[in-house]
């Protein structure tokens, strides 16, 4: 368990290090520590560290854990793909949903929302325009987020991407650049986002050079996962 507390203090310095190299505002990079296919009890030890948020790709496995952690006070976030009969469940235990890229689940997740306050909410953008991801295109973002705007229950915070998987530090921010340009862009169109989710374990220096808010981060935390 120590060395969860050490991965964990050591990712802390790694974002404030970067944002310091990059000039960025200090703490202004939040962390989204990746739980999934780890164990509550490694959460909880990283919750008694100072982790608050943490992010699940699995609803059955999410909620299996958040049973057991609910003496904890944990912001849930839900960052996988969303399934039509999981909207309930997603909509009514979590605060932060990072993967809505259809109105109709939208639309769901507006009804099925039992809690006066709003669900959080960003949208996917395929950046790399990858026919096996996920997300609007770019040019898509604009006119997706005019129509999240009367889901009442939804509060759209702003963007997330996963970018394809590259080692170049130059060709990795270009890809996040795409990312930061469009949130600029919805921003200067009248919305009001202040999270891009963008950022993982492997690109976290790229991505907060070129303005993430809320990185993604689970292997350099938790270690590998054991395959079943």
């Amino acid at each position: 368990m120590n060395t969860l507390k050490n991965n964990l203090l050591s990712t802390l310095k790694n974002i404030q290090n970067f944002e310091k190299k990059h000039s960025i505002r200090e703490n202004s990079v939040q962390l989204l520590a990746v739980s999934k296919k780890h164990p509550a009890e490694a959460i909880r030890t990283l919750y008694q560290t100072g982790q608050i948020h943490f992010g699940e790709n699995f609803v059955q496995e999410a909620l299996s854990k958040q049973d057991q952690l609910k003496d904890c006070s944990i912001t849930w976030h839900f960052i996988g793909p969303i399934q039509s009969n999981k909207t309930k469940d997603i909509s009514n235990h979590f605060q932060w949903i990072h993967s809505i890229d259809r109105i109709k689940i939208a639309k769901r997740l507006n009804e099925q929302r039992l809690s006066q306050t709003p669900l959080n909410i960003c949208i996917q953008v395929n950046i790399s325009e990858e026919s096996t991801k996920s997300g609007v295109l770019c040019h898509q973002a604009i006119d997706f987020a005019h129509q999240l705007m009367p889901l009442k229950h939804l509060k759209l915070r702003g963007l997330m991407a996963i970018p394809q998987r590259m080692s170049d530090f130059t060709q990795q921010q270009a890809e996040f650049k795409k990312l930061s340009d469009l949130y600029r862009q919805l921003n200067n169109s009248g919305f009001q986002l202040d999270t891009l989710s963008m950022g993982m374990s492997a690109d976290i220096e790229a991505a907060i050079s070129m303005g993430s808010t809320m990185v993604r981060v689970g292997t350099a935390i938790f270690g590998e996962r054991k395959i079943n």
